[in-house]
């Protein structure tokens, strides 16, 4: 796996106008395409993200996995080249106790579950995205993977703990990786991580082309959903997407478990924040397909030439409080 760092791009801003000063803006593009193209994702990419419902309970998980691929193996078989499944996706969410979350976890390395997935992406030669409860010695991670045909990429422990969460799991500390692929440089967060502007912040700041969200996004006092079929998760998504010019395919389940039930809303966010297709809907499995070039990511920071995210960040004020110099813009 490859942890993506660069160096940050300065510019000098002079008064307007300035020709020499969008001459500088244009030259700069061009070098940076030219960087990209040295590495440039294959495209068009079809993304799936499958949503269903895993039921908590040791004799829920083989079947868990079991409806998850199946849905997966219609994804790909539709030709999806990234796949991915909800948070705790072969558990369940809602346990009882830590004692219980554990009896569920698996290790990373040869955990059954996991090598289940990581033989799917093998066969099916897509990549594939997934949450599973992590053991590692006595600590609990609330963790995602993320398998190609080469195996496993990248993964990512829950950094944002939820709830009932903080009584099971331990905080990640992986920090907020991208992964780069043949298809692009994939990000991975899990559910309320994306109620913090940080943490995709911090990974589109790493030149991630595409984020995973792998979501059990809870129902919570009402209103829970606008007129147009969505709920608060998937404009955060959105808002996350269109500040950031990154892809985000968010991945819900659906279904009640134990007296709580579960928003579903699974969607593909686009560089500049509108679903592309459907939202899914509050209750039914369901496959949510989007067919993308994901190196355009790289690009769409560039509105137009004073226009650009990236660039127009102001990390010498942040920097005190929000450290986000550590994580300066990738070329684009």
């Amino acid at each position: 796996m490859t942890f993506l760092w660069s160096h940050k791009t300065l510019l000098t801003v002079a008064p307007w106008p300035n020709i020499a000063l969008l001459a500088s803006f244009q030259n700069n593009h061009k070098k940076e395409a030219a960087m990209s193209e040295s590495c440039s994702p294959v495209s068009p990419v079809r993304i799936a993200v499958i949503q269903y419902d895993p039921q908590v309970g040791l004799e829920h998980c083989e079947s868990n996995v079991s409806r998850g691929l199946a849905l997966a193996r219609r994804a790909a078989r539709e030709g999806a080249n990234l796949i991915v499944l909800p948070e705790l996706a072969n558990t369940g969410y809602t346990f009882n106790s830590r004692a219980e979350a554990y009896s569920h976890a698996q290790v990373l390395q040869d955990g059954p579950c996991l090598k289940t997935w990581a033989d799917f992406a093998k066969q099916y030669q897509v990549y594939l995205a997934a949450g599973f409860a992590e053991c590692d010695g006595l600590k609990l991670y609330d963790s995602a993977v993320l398998f190609g045909p080469e195996g496993l990429l990248g993964h990512y422990r829950k950094a944002h703990l939820w709830n009932q969460e903080k009584l099971w799991f331990t905080p990640g500390d992986l920090g907020f990786p991208v992964f780069e692929t043949p298809i692009g440089r994939i990000g991975l967060l899990i559910c309320w991580d994306i109620w913090f502007p940080e943490v995709p912040r911090v990974m589109a700041a790493q030149g991630a082309d595409i984020i995973c969200s792998l979501n059990n996004w809870v129902w919570t006092p009402p209103p829970l959903f606008d007129d147009a079929g969505r709920c608060m998760a998937s404009y955060l998504t959105m808002t996350a997407a269109h500040v950031n010019n990154v892809y985000i395919a968010a991945a819900n389940r659906v279904g009640s478990e134990r007296g709580g039930r579960f928003l579903g809303c699974s969607l593909i966010a686009g560089t500049n924040g509108w679903p592309i297709g459907e939202v899914g809907s509050a209750e039914a499995e369901e496959i949510i397909y989007a067919d993308v070039d994901l190196s355009s990511a790289r690009s769409a920071p560039i509105w137009n030439s004073l226009n650009d995210l990236p660039r127009d960040r102001r990390t010498d004020l942040y920097d005190a409080t929000l450290g986000y110099r550590l994580h300066a813009p990738m070329p684009r």
